[in-house]
C-alpha cells in the first residue's frame, strides 16, 4: 500500500472510530475537509495522530519545496466528548477577507500562519474554509 493510500485509509479508520457523541458536526466537517484535498490533483497526504491531542491531516503539494505541507486540518481531541477542529494555513498562502482567523506569529513550523477554530455546525465556517484550503493549495503549486 503507498503512503497516500495509506493515509487515506488511516483518515477513513478514524471517521468510521469517531462514535456519535464526540461532536458529530465536527465530524462531518472534517469529512467535508479530507473529501476536498484528497481529490486535489499531486497531493499527497499525511495523517498524525496523537489521541488525547489531535488527529491531523497535513496535505501537500507535490511541487512544493520550501515546506511540508499547505494546510493543517486538525481534530483537537483534548476532551473526545466535546472535540472541535483547528485549521491553519501559511499566512502567505491565504488571505482572510472576512478576518475570521487567528495571526499566529511563528506558530505554524517557526512561519506566521492563520488558524480557524470550528466549535459548532457552521456551514458557512466550513465553506470559508473550503475556499482557504483551495487558495492554499494554488499557492502551493
Amino acid at each position: 500500500m503507498t503512503g497516500q493510500k495509506s493515509a487515506e485509509a488511516e483518515i477513513s479508520s478514524f471517521l468510521q472510530e469517531w462514535k456519535s457523541g464526540q461532536g458529530q458536526s465536527m465530524q462531518k466537517w472534517f469529512q467535508l475537509f479530507f473529501d476536498t484535498v484528497k481529490t486535489m490533483e499531486n497531493v499527497d497526504l499525511q495523517f498524525v495522530a496523537r489521541p488525547g491531542v489531535s488527529y491531523s491531516i497535513r496535505p501537500k503539494q507535490r511541487s512544493q519545496k520550501d515546506r511540508d505541507l499547505f494546510a493543517m486540518i486538525d481534530v483537537i481531541d483534548d476532551d473526545p466528548t466535546e472535540r472541535w477542529l483547528s485549521v491553519c494555513f501559511y499566512g502567505d498562502m491565504i488571505s482572510d477577507p472576512e478576518q475570521r482567523g487567528e495571526v499566529i506569529p511563528g506558530g505554524l513550523a517557526g512561519s506566521d500562519g492563520y488558524c480557524f477554530d470550528m466549535f459548532e455546525d457552521d456551514k458557512e465556517q466550513a465553506h470559508y474554509l473550503v475556499d482557504r484550503l483551495m487558495e492554499a493549495f494554488g499557492a502551493a503549486a
